[in-house]
């Protein structure tokens, strides 16, 4: 019914159905533009549903698309149906001075170049990113004449100039605030017959020549970049700025130049949004990078799922406390807070948490996580003997532990599935997989304050000291199976245990971790309705192509059809073999052709004569002879 079971997630998280070789919009594979695909009903050669391998390939090169960060593959769960997907690397090319900036941080900076020649004709284009109202961008001058740009005020850009004629200005306005500290555009034009000036997409100003008069602009000083003539200087970051096709190096120069600063700040004000997961921005001269390290994600944008296999019996700890650290020291932490998520002491308590981890495993009842504490205080997220999911509390003024327990589906069916557990004082809210947010509220008599937090535990629980005894009687043999981004306010133990952080000193590990993406995070999209899934079987009348079971005498005409295809088989054997015996006693004989030269590698008899003479003329050699035997 077109609609398709494979595709690629890229940037912003979306979807896309078309693939390498194709473009946006068009749902085919390369072969499909080509014309060429196996099946020619299809337009992806992995559409002919072959028993042999077929292959698509080709480039993504859809920049604004990129990169893929998920791939997902359908209709391969029947019987002969398989898939193989690679994703290649990413490959970035383009002009190199794009990001080449400098940033004027005071009012009287400027950068100063050989003067400009724009004799009969100036292509000016830069970019620029300001919170100032108003500041010089470029001037140079001349006896009489100059070329300025300026941002007149917060709404109004300058382009003015004067070749001996008097002065001309051209101003455009723009129905916004253009010092919004984000990037916008100006391209300036002069020659002969008229000038122009545009910023971003805003209509094109443009200015007649007089039709008599001067038309060579004459500069002698040297070109200003920032400010000119005790004028207000331009206060913010300019970038890329070419001139008649030449791009100004104007990094080098602002290394050597008091008040300006080579690259530009502020990049994370427009693309702050790409760090995702918590992941903090950091501003660098040409750009910028995500910090991951509060999180539990990796990656040039923190999307990246850090987990790891857990076989029967292995278990993670990860200490709250630095190993070695005294009580002095601890006394005066932050607990499990913002400023210093790594310390906690015995003394101090939590009134709200955040945990979120992904996991998936096929075996029950078991721990997925633990968090233990100096108290009889705990949290535990177990999966029930029923495969059911069941979060517990137990923070004290209470008889028994709060249980909540997720009934309306089984857990431990091998597919991924993300937890995500916020709690604030008493209430309590809880969300699994795409699944709409539910929340529930401690009971009135049970405290609000995890006290003393001490450990967290993955896999199994090993601590001294008395433990419930439901979670004892899950803790053997252990979870089987995959974590995945497990954080737990702004602590990430499996990403501390695999990758090498200030926090791996707080970790212990029995066993041996494999990191695996098997725990990864699904992707929070609606299962396909058994109306519109041809591959459903649960229906009675679901008609199952290929499914390998016969109807009625589907034995006995099978059975014919194969003796059928043997005996065809050996009739056409023998056939060859008689004609092949009665060639083999032939007596030689001699025979003369007239094949025109190179008639072997001519497509047709036509071409081979027109290949071997323009005149479509042919000698006879009767010296050459051909011998069948």
């Amino acid at each position: 019914e077109g609609n398709p079971y494979t595709w690629w997630v890229g940037k912003a998280n979306e979807k896309h159905y078309y693939w390498g070789g194709s473009g946006p919009g068009i749902q085919k594979c390369a072969c499909g533009i080509e014309r060429n695909c196996t099946d020619p009903k299809y337009y992806c050669n992995c559409d002919a549903d072959y028993k042999q391998w077929r292959k698509d390939t080709g480039m993504l090169s859809y920049k604004e698309h990129l990169p893929v960060s998920q791939v997902v593959v359908g209709d391969v769960d029947r019987p002969g149906s398989e898939a193989k997907i690679s994703v290649g690397p990413v490959r970035c090319q383009g002009d190199r001075n794009y990001w080449n900036a400098a940033s004027f941080v005071t009012s009287s900076s400027y950068l100063h170049f050989s003067t400009f020649q724009g004799e009969t004709s100036a292509d000016i284009s830069f970019y620029f990113k300001t919170s100032a109202s108003d500041g010089v961008f470029l001037e140079n001058l001349g006896n009489t004449d100059f070329i300025k740009l300026e941002l007149k005020s917060a709404t109004e850009v300058s382009f003015s100039f004067d070749v001996g004629n008097g002065p001309v200005e051209i101003v455009v306005r723009s129905p916004n605030q253009l010092n919004d500290d984000q990037w916008h555009q100006v391209n300036a034009e002069r020659n002969v017959k008229q000038a122009s000036l545009q910023v971003d997409q805003l209509p094109l100003e443009v200015r007649k020549a007089p039709t008599e008069g001067h038309t060579r602009l004459e500069l002698y000083s040297q070109l200003y970049v920032g400010a000119a003539g005790g004028q207000r200087g331009f206060l913010g970051c300019i970038r890329s700025l070419r001139m008649n096709g030449v791009t100004l190096d104007l990094e080098e120069r602002a290394k050597v130049t008091p008040g300006v600063k080579p690259g530009c700040s502020g990049h994370c004000t427009s693309y702050g949004m790409y760090c995702a997961n918590g992941g903090k921005c950091v501003e660098k001269y040409n750009g910028y990078s995500c910090d991951c390290s509060k999180t539990a994600y990796d990656g040039p944008f923190c999307i990246k799922d850090v987990g790891a296999f857990f076989e029967e019996g292995m278990w993670l700890r990860y200490n709250f406390h630095s190993p070695g650290t005294s009580m002095k020291d601890l006394v005066s932490r932050t607990l499990l807070s913002s400023a210093d998520p790594e310390i906690t002491a015995p003394d101090l308590s939590l009134n709200k948490e955040e945990l979120s981890f992904s996991f998936s495993t096929t075996k029950s009842p078991c721990v997925l996580l633990y968090i233990s504490s100096y108290t009889q205080d705990f949290m535990a997220v177990l999966v029930k003997p029923s495969g059911n999911l069941q979060i517990r509390y137990s923070l004290g003024g209470t008889k028994e532990p709060y249980n909540i327990d997720v009934d309306h589906r089984n857990m431990a069916n091998g597919q991924p599935h993300t937890v995500n557990i916020t709690r604030n004082g008493r209430d309590i809210v809880l969300q699994l997989d795409h699944y709409p947010p539910t929340s529930y509220s401690l009971p009135t008599a049970s405290d609000i304050q995890f006290d003393s937090p001490k450990a967290l535990f993955l896999g199994k629980v090993i601590e001294i000291g008395k433990i419930d005894q439901d979670i004892y009687k899950y803790n053997t043999p252990g979870f089987t199976g995959c974590l995945s981004r497990v954080q737990f306010n702004q602590i990430a133990p499996l990403k501390a245990a695999l990758r090498p952080t200030n926090a791996s000193s707080h970790v212990h590990i029995q066993g041996e971790l494999v990191e695996s993406n098997c725990g990864a995070s699904p992707l929070t999209i609606p299962p396909m309705s058994a109306a519109t899934d041809p591959w459903h079987l649960d229906s009675a009348s679901a008609d199952f192509p290929y499914n390998g079971q016969a109807i009625g005498d589907g034995v006995n005409r099978n059975s014919a059809i194969i003796g059928g295809v043997i005996a065809v088989v050996i009739f056409t054997i023998l056939c060859t073999l008689v004609f092949l015996i009665r060639y083999m006693f032939r007596h030689k004989g001699t025979y003369h052709t007239n094949e025109a030269k190179g008639a072997e590698s001519a497509e047709s008899a036509d071409a081979a004569i027109m290949n071997n003479d323009p005149n479509f003329t042919e000698t006879i050699d009767e010296s050459k002879k051909e011998w069948l035997i």
